[in-house]
C-alpha cells in the first residue's frame, strides 16, 4: 500500500513538473530579413511568396521589393507587388493581400519567423503597418479589437492594419511555424507595447 501511494505521489509530482515546463515555453518570434525602401509599389498591394531551390538563386532573382530567406529547411522569395506577378525561376506558393496600404517617409520590409507550442502567446503590441501572415504548421490566432483571425496551416491572411493591438497565439494541437510579412513605417518602433479593450 505504502508502495503504491509512493508511485502515486512520484507520478503526481512527475505531471505538475510537466504541466509547469508547458506553461513556461514561450511564443517565438525570430527576424528572418529585413530591408528599407523610399516608396511603395504603385496600387493595390500584396505579398507573392514563392521557394526556390537555393538562396543564392532566390536572392539572385530578388527585386527591389523582395526579400529571400531561409526557414526550416526551405527557401523563400518574399516579393511586395501587385497581384498575379511571378519571379522567373521560383514555385509560386501563395499570394497574400490586399495589404493595408500605410504613408511614411520611409517603409520597412520585414520578414519574420513565428513558432510556439499549443498555448504559447505574445504581449498585446501594436506595429506601424501592416501585416501578413502565412501559417505553415499549426494553427495562429490573431486577437485584436476588430475581429479575431484563425490563420490554417497553407492558408494566407492579411492583418487588419497600422496600430492596431493585437495578441497572436499558438491555438492548434500541433506546434505553430508561421512566416509573417511586415510594411511598416520604418521612422517608428517596430513594435509597442499596447493593450486590448
Amino acid at each position: 500500500m505504502k508502495l503504491c501511494k509512493m508511485y502515486l505521489f512520484v507520478s503526481l509530482v512527475a505531471i505538475l513538473c510537466v504541466d509547469v515546463a508547458w506553461t513556461q515555453q514561450k511564443f517565438v518570434v525570430k527576424q528572418l530579413a529585413e530591408k528599407k525602401v523610399a516608396e511603395l509599389p504603385a496600387g493595390s498591394l500584396y505579398w507573392r511568396i514563392e521557394n526556390f531551390p537555393t538562396l543564392a538563386q532566390a536572392q539572385a532573382a530578388a527585386g527591389p521589393m523582395a526579400l529571400a530567406v531561409e526557414s526550416r529547411g526551405k527557401v523563400w522569395l518574399f516579393t511586395l507587388g501587385s497581384s498575379g506577378g511571378s519571379t522567373a525561376g521560383g514555385t509560386k506558393v501563395a499570394e497574400v493581400g490586399p495589404i493595408p496600404r500605410i504613408v511614411a517617409p520611409q517603409y520597412l520590409l520585414r520578414i519574420n519567423e513565428a513558432s510556439g507550442p499549443p498555448g504559447s502567446v505574445t504581449p498585446v503590441h501594436t506595429h506601424p503597418g501592416s501585416e501578413a501572415f502565412y501559417v505553415l504548421a499549426g494553427e495562429q490566432t490573431i486577437r485584436t479589437p476588430k475581429g479575431t483571425l484563425r490563420v490554417k496551416a497553407g492558408q494566407p491572411e492579411a492583418g487588419y492594419g497600422s496600430d492596431n493591438p493585437m495578441q497572436v497565439s499558438s491555438s492548434d494541437s500541433t506546434d505553430l511555424h508561421s512566416l509573417v510579412m511586415f510594411v511598416v513605417d520604418a521612422t517608428r518602433p517596430f513594435s509597442s507595447p499596447a493593450k486590448l479593450p
